[in-house]
């Protein structure tokens, strides 16, 4: 008989973690920037960027750095996204739709010869009304920066980025410390090289990470203030696939290409395996005899180090194993953001009542139609999907959904001030 299980709460996922964020401030407050919007593209980003950037570092090539800092208008990408651009013209990671990129690689490097720079770009012609390139019609600014300051920061993001960890970058964008910047999160590591800021942008940095949202401020430079930017990045999300069967490959790839991390776990040793799953970051053998382990410690190594950021899909299509994972899921002190689970509810009810009994839970109805209540089951959205590859295109779109708070409305159709961007 398994002992009585503790700590199941009773809000078992925590649905929408990422979308929720405070901006109640007293009038005084550095102004914040919130929008209901996906961190995708940034973390495609970099996903792209920091190979780039560990090639020319260790070649010792120097190169530019671009960040959006600022917008006016309408624009691809918000204040945060990024562009590499290497010596021999290469580049990684976009500031726009595609209009800038060229223009902003082309004129990166005489912009820096002097140090950093900031420089606005606009999308619309001078002369006239008529857009430039991809019309959005909007004026971007640009932080400009070369290795000796952008190494720093980008050493910064490449360990927030592995670690899956959220990371606040305040910085100085005008006057004499222009680039001067301070670092809140990775357990406040100070980077090699990297001077210790004053007490003021520290505390910009600070504040918004503790608010999970992006800050402009003012910060005191002798007798003058300077514009200071803190820009907030959530810790990278992560997909958690259990089951290995062919259909979890496409939605592999599909994840893959938003920069997220990717887990994939089965109890079948000849499915789980790095030949099937190259691009996956994480491929391992559970042992799902053993599940569940009510222990803390035991549970979360099991089934890995799932953060409250993620999503986690039941797809082994084998009732033993999706009753054993999803009694572990449920267990977890703190549960992913999203659980998924492949298959009509029905069989979903049954998998629950299982789990209730491996829980030592009874009666296992009232626990049911609780767990039903916040799991996705049926996992993804009604987009007419048939094949693995439209299925997994479903289960991603609900998961971005979900994580993101969004409404997964037609563009036209919404409205008000929620900004729907990079």
């Amino acid at each position: 008989m398994c002992p009585e299980i503790h700590g199941i709460r009773e809000n078992l996922v925590k649905m929408h973690y990422l979308g929720k964020v405070n901006i109640s401030r007293k009038p005084s407050a550095p102004r914040r920037t919130v929008c209901l919007v996906s961190e995708n593209r940034r973390m495609t980003d970099l996903e792209r960027i920091l190979p780039l950037w560990r090639e020319l570092e260790a070649a010792g090539a120097d190169y530019v750095l671009a960040t959006v800092v600022a917008v006016e208008g309408s624009s691809y990408r918000r204040p945060g996204a990024c562009m590499l651009v290497a010596p021999d013209g290469r580049h990684a990671g976009t500031v726009s739709g595609g209009c800038l990129e060229a223009k902003v690689a082309s004129r990166a490097w005489w912009l820096t010869a002097n140090g950093l720079s900031v420089q606005r770009y606009s999308t619309v012609e001078e002369d006239g009304d008529r857009p430039f390139g991809s019309g959005c019609g909007g004026v971007v600014s640009l932080l400009l920066e070369r290795r000796s300051t952008a190494g720093l920061l980008l050493a910064a993001l490449s360990r927030a980025f592995d670690r899956r960890t959220p990371l606040t970058v305040a910085t100085i964008l005008d006057g004499e410390r222009i680039g001067r910047r301070a670092f809140a999160g990775l357990g406040c590591e100070p980077a090699e090289g990297f001077q210790a800021a004053d007490a003021g942008l520290q505390e910009l940095a600070e504040s918004a990470l503790a608010g999970r949202a992006s800050i402009e401020g003012k910060i005191a430079a002798g007798e003058v203030e300077a514009r200071a930017w803190a820009d907030y990045r959530p810790a990278r999300p992560g997909l958690w696939i259990f089951g290995a069967g062919d259909d979890a490959q496409p939605l592999v790839r599909m994840t893959k290409e938003l920069g997220w991390f990717v887990a994939v776990g089965d109890g079948r040793s000849q499915l789980a395996t790095r030949e099937r799953f190259p691009l996956a970051d994480e491929v391992r053998v559970l042992p799902v005899g053993e599940m569940p382990r009510l222990e803390g410690a035991g549970r979360a190594s099991a089934l890995g180090n799932l953060l409250p950021q993620d999503a986690a899909v039941v797809m082994h299509h084998s009732f033993e194993q999706d009753a054993k994972i999803l009694a572990s899921l449920l267990a977890l002190d703190s549960p992913p953001a999203y659980i998924g689970v492949l298959g009509p509810q029905r069989r979903t009810r049954e998998l629950l009542g299982e789990a209730a009994r491996l829980l030592s839970l009874p009666p296992a109805s009232a626990w049911i139609e609780r767990w039903l209540g916040q799991l996705h089951a049926p996992m993804g959205l009604d987009l007419g999907a048939e094949s693995p590859e439209t299925i997994a295109f479903s289960v991603l779109a609900e998961i971005q959904k979900s994580l993101t708070a969004a409404t997964a409305l037609p563009l036209r159709e919404v409205r008000g001030d929620v900004r729907v961007s990079g």
